[in-house]
C-alpha cells in the first residue's frame, strides 16, 4: 500500500547489513593436527547451515514483504514479525551451539572469548525479541500511524545493526588463529562462506 512500502523499504535497508551472521568463517589454508579443536570445530560447524538459512530466510523475508506493493498493513506486520522472531531464534541457537561447545582446546584466553560472544549473541537474539513486540504492537487499521510506527522500527534496527557488528566483532575474536583454520576445515563453515553468505557481511 502507498505509504507504508517506502517506509518498510527503509527497514529493509536497514537490514541488509546483518542477512548473515556466521562464525567470521573464511575458508583458507590446513592446520596442525589438532583433534580436540578439530572435533571442537565439528560441533560448531555441524549446526552453521541450518542455522544460517533460517537467519538468511528472514532477511530475505523482511525484504520480499517489503518491496511487495500489495501488501496491506497487516500483512507487512505479519512478515516482518515472524522474521523478527526467526532472527532471535537463529542467534539464540548461535549462542547456545557455541555455549555448549565450551572453550576451543588450546586457545589464548579461549574461556574469555567464548563468554563474550555467547554474551553478545544472546543480546542480539533479545534485540530481535525486542523488535518483534515493537512491529506486534503497530497500527494496522490507521496507515498513518502504521507508516510511522515503521519509521520508529527502522530506527531502531540501526541500533541493532552496531549491536549486530559488535556481535560479529566477538566472534571473529573468538575464532582467530588456530581456532579459525580448523573451522574453516569443516564441510558445515565452507558452506557457510560461499559468495553468497559471506557477501551479507559488507553492506550496511
Amino acid at each position: 500500500m502507498e505509504g507504508t512500502n517506502p517506509v518498510n523499504k527503509k527497514l529493509a535497508a536497514a537490514l541488509s547489513g546483518g542477512a548473515v551472521l556466521v562464525l567470521a568463517l573464511s575458508g583458507c589454508g590446513g592446520s596442525e593436527d589438532n583433534k580436540e579443536l578439530d572435533a571442537w570445530a565439528k560441533k560448531v560447524c555441524d549446526l552453521v547451515p541450518a542455522q544460517n538459512k533460517k537467519i538468511t530466510a528472514a532477511y530475505d523475508a523482511i525484504t520480499k514483504a517489503a518491496e511487495d506493493t500489495e501488501s496491506t498493513p497487516a500483512e507487512l506486520q505479519k512478515a516482518d514479525s515472524q522474521a523478527f522472531q526467526d532472527l532471535s531464534d537463529g542467534y539464540k541457537a548461535r549462542a547456545t551451539v557455541i555455549r555448549d561447545a565450551g572453550a576451543p582446546p588450546g586457545a589464548e584466553d579461549g574461556a574469555k572469548k567464548l563468554q563474550e560472544a555467547v554474551k553478545q549473541l544472546t543480546a542480539l537474539s533479545a534485540s530481535y525479541a525486542d523488535m518483534k513486540t515493537q512491529v506486534d504492537k503497530l497500527d494496522t487499521k490507521d496507515q498513518a500511524k502504521f507508516a510511522t510506527g515503521l519509521k520508529d522500527v527502522s530506527a531502531e534496527m540501526k541500533k541493532v545493526e552496531t549491536q549486530r557488528q559488535t556481535a560479529l566483532g566477538a566472534l571473529k575474536d573468538l575464532e582467530s588463529g588456530d581456532t579459525k583454520t580448523a573451522l574453516s576445515q569443516q564441510s558445515g563453515c565452507k558452506a557457510a562462506t560461499s559468495p553468497e553468505a559471506s557477501a551479507s557481511a559488507t553492506d550496511s
